[in-house]
């Protein structure tokens, strides 16, 4: 008889990581003590300065990390789409993907980035600007009347609208009885109908 191979050991940062973004988000960054992390993961709260700094540090990790994964995952997602549409599809997937399994970093995301030091709130808010300049890019090459000058705002505003519908997902997921494949399916359409609807809105 075959065995089954292991899973592979989660390695102790991811696993911290894993277990602070838990905690933050249900509890609040200021309601979370180190002790408390270390327990979570099963090791003392003191070694956890063998991989964190601090809980600021930790904070940190969680925030730039996913801000610079989701600019780095869209670039390339964008990158290896073959057409504008294909390009603005691979975007969206990706976010929905973010925004359902990473619900934990959202909740941080929208309450916690006033708990970072000023140099790494800046950061996160660099990747985010050049995230959002992305997205911008390509529905704009997605959509003819957008790419009017005059339209640029409308493009922008409907791009943060996007975000604000697909990161919205962690205050409803598991209140709607629907499956995974069916809430992706549903966030795919309601972007697309968006952008397709300030399209048409500049058209006119």
């Amino acid at each position: 008889m075959s065995k089954v191979p292991a899973a592979p050991a989660v390695p102790r940062r991811d696993q911290i990581r894993r277990e602070a973004a838990r905690l933050f988000a249900a509890r609040g960054f200021l309601g979370v003590g180190v002790d408390e992390i270390g327990k979570a993961v099963g090791i003392s709260g003191p070694a956890l300065y063998r991989h964190f700094s601090g809980k600021d540090a930790m904070l940190a990790d969680l925030l730039i990390g996913i801000s610079e994964r989701l600019l780095e995952e869209g670039r390339r997602r964008a990158g290896e789409a073959g057409t504008p549409d294909g390009a603005l599809d691979a975007l969206i997937d990706g976010h929905v993907e973010f925004a359902l399994d990473d619900r934990d970093l959202i909740t941080l995301h929208d309450r916690e980035l006033l708990h970072l030091k000023e140099e790494d709130r800046r950061k996160v808010r660099r990747l985010q600007r050049s995230y959002v300049e992305l997205w911008v890019d390509t529905v704009r090459r997605t959509h003819p009347a957008l790419a009017e000058p005059a339209a640029e705002p409308t493009a922008r505003t409907v791009v943060h609208a996007v975000f604000g519908l697909l990161n919205s997902t962690p205050h409803s997921a598991d209140r709607t009885g629907l499956s995974r494949t069916a809430m992706a399916a549903l966030l795919h359409g309601l972007a697309q109908g968006a952008f397709t609807a300030a399209a048409e809105q500049s058209a006119h």
